[in-house]
Order: structure tokens, then sequence, then C-alpha cells
């Protein structure tokens, strides 16, 4: 009876770890959307301002 006990409780913590990586690797791929991918097309990559393209100069 020992056995089950103890195996139980080794199912449990490992269950509890598994959900606390998962916590700490779902926090760092919010990190990394904040920081956001590379500039979209006319954007300035310094200011973040998206300037108008060269079609639009001519009007």
């Amino acid at each position: 009876m020992g056995n089950e006990t103890y195996k139980k409780r080794q199912k449990t913590l490992a269950r509890q770890q598994k959900q606390r990586d998962k916590a700490v690797r779902r926090e760092q791929r919010k990190g990394e959307k904040k920081k956001g991918g590379p500039p979209l097309e006319g954007e300035d990559p310094v200011t973040g301002e998206i300037r108008p393209g060269r079609w639009a100069q001519n009007y």
C-alpha cells in the first residue's frame, strides 16, 4: 500500500512541475511577441511610423 502512495505522489509532483514549466514557456512567448517581429513594408524601423510607399509620393 505504501508503494501506491509513493507512486501517486511522484505522479502529482511530475504534473505540477510540468505545469510550472509550461507557464514559464508561455511567459517567454508573450515576451517575444511584445518585442515584435521584422518591420512592416514601409515602416520606419527606428520610430515605427509607417511612411507612404513610392506610389503615394507621386500624388
